[in-house]
């Protein structure tokens, strides 16, 4: 079946000549006929398989994948069965085969590259002081080549250990390193440009391809390179003069948090950056966001909140939180922002003082002023949407089903009612309840992943179902796409 890949991270071919897709936020990995575009989904979500980054196969069909947040290696037979090879690696990312010998290395600062083993071995660390590693591949000469992301370097070592060495420096965001058939190197950015770099013994050649946020790539029979996208997912065919062709959809890795700016343009969160009918802008991680003026202020389920400047395209730093989530902006230019993992709706000054307006909460996930003046809150965990006063928050409906976006429009709060997936629409002057819609809602699935990896290092971003008011319409991010609703 055709379907768009949401968020693509690690790229194999398989045995059956099927492009295999490994989906860090989605969970899952897919399987895609490059000749048909059809994907199907071979690894689900909600398995033993929490968070896939990266992919590889073994000469005997087996599948290895590199399980990032809780640290674990696993091999997948070709019969469907997974053995647990490692659960000991901090944030495994990168991973390689060189004949049958299987190695891994970690996405941390001061990272390990170990060779793993199925017959219950300790893994052997070849070296360490990774500067974040990331997609490795066995070069032409056997020897193993990976990218520090940090430090924009590409190193090669022997699979037997010994002193890595400098391959090739001054590189732009590596993210993957990757050999074409013919045994030329390329290395792939980052980057909200695409930037691909050739090297071979005649130097190096740089383009831009135009796919933002790069992640892996992989080469068929044929030479043909396939790349995928941890920003707008999908698969791309890329030529080394960097023209390419976009032959598997993407799509919005949430999408979470929406705003609305003055012009009418509805902007959504998308974890990897802001989406709007112009594109992405590139961000390290954003959940909530709201327009003010030119600015677009951003939440980071990791704790950051930030304003970005709409004319300098510049982030100001504002605070540090505790899981920050649901953003909005009152009438003296404050942030009022759910402050999730503390249980509490904070508010951050123009000059970022940062003052407590109700604790004692659940998980609160969203804020919005109504009409009246008054701030409401969607508490996720109590199941309940609170207005705040001066003599604490007043329930204004509850025993919802993981209630998380909210939105107000004149005398009625609109509410995502996850749980349940539905749209409710709450009359403020007499609390009639009623349903404005039934719809796929991305927090629907009870999935609650780790939000944080080791060492504190981001996770796995929690679902989140935004809402919205615009041009008349509501807005709702449904489970990978922005659906506009009729008020009813």
């Amino acid at each position: 079946m055709t379907m768009a890949l949401r968020g693509s991270n690690g790229v194999a071919f398989g045995p059956d000549g099927r492009l295999y897709v490994a989906q860090f936020v989605a969970g899952q990995i897919a399987a895609v006929d490059l000749a048909t575009g059809d994907v199907e989904v071979v690894v689900a979500a909600g398995g033993p398989i929490e968070a896939p980054d990266d992919l590889v196969f073994g000469a005997d069909g087996s599948m290895y994948i590199a399980d990032l947040v809780p640290g674990r290696v696993w091999r997948r037979t070709p019969a469907g069965a997974f053995d647990l090879l490692s659960d000991q690696i901090r944030n495994p990312n990168g991973i390689a085969v060189a004949g049958d010998r299987l190695f891994v290395n970690e996405m941390i600062p001061g990272g390990r590259l170990l060779e793993l083993f199925s017959d219950g071995r300790e893994p052997r660390v070849l070296t360490g002081g990774l500067a974040m590693g990331n997609a490795m591949q066995t070069g032409p000469d056997g020897y193993l080549y990976y990218p520090h992301m940090i430090t924009g370097e590409v190193y090669r070592i022997s699979p037997d250990g010994g002193t890595p060495e400098l391959f090739a420096e001054q590189v732009h965001e590596p993210v993957a390193v990757r050999f074409d058939r013919a045994g030329t190197l390329f290395v792939l950015s980052r980057d909200a440009g695409g930037t691909l770099t050739r090297i071979d013994d005649r130097g190096r050649d740089v383009h831009p391809t135009g796919v933002t946020g790069m992640d892996n790539a992989a080469f068929d029979a044929d030479n043909r390179m396939f790349v995928s996208s941890y920003a707008t997912g999908g698969i791309t065919e890329v030529n080394p003069d960097g023209h390419h062709r976009l032959l598997v959809r993407g799509g919005p890795t949430g999408p979470y948090g929406l705003t609305v700016d003055s012009g009418g343009l509805v902007h959504a969160a998308d974890h990897y950056g802001v989406i709007s009918r112009n594109g992405i802008a590139l961000s390290t991680f954003v959940h909530g966001v709201a327009a003010d003026g030119e600015d677009l202020h951003v939440t980071s389920q990791y704790g950051r909140v930030r304003t970005l400047d709409g004319n300098t395209g510049t982030y100001r730093h504002r605070a540090d939180l505790d899981q920050p989530l649901g953003i909005t902006v009152d009438g003296d230019g404050a942030l009022v922002i759910a402050e999730s993992g503390a249980a509490r709706v904070v508010a951050v000054a123009p000059d970022d003082t940062v003052t407590v307006l109700a604790d004692g909460l659940g998980r609160p996930v969203d804020v919005v002023f109504g009409d009246d003046g008054h701030c409401y809150v969607s508490d996720e965990d109590r199941g309940a949407v609170y207005r705040l006063s001066s003599s604490g928050p007043a329930v204004v409906v509850a025993d919802l089903d993981r209630p998380q976006g909210i939105t107000v429009a004149g005398d009625r709060l609109f509410v995502a009612e996850a749980g349940a997936g539905r749209v409710l629409s709450v009359d403020l002057t007499t609390g009639a309840l009623s349903v404005v819609a039934e719809v796929p809602l991305d927090g629907s699935v009870p999935r609650t992943p780790s939000v944080f990896a080791s060492g504190g290092l981001p996770g796995v971003p929690r679902g989140f179902a935004g809402l919205t008011t615009a041009g008349g319409e509501l807005v709702v991010t449904t489970d990978g796409s922005i659906t506009r609703l009729e008020i009813r």
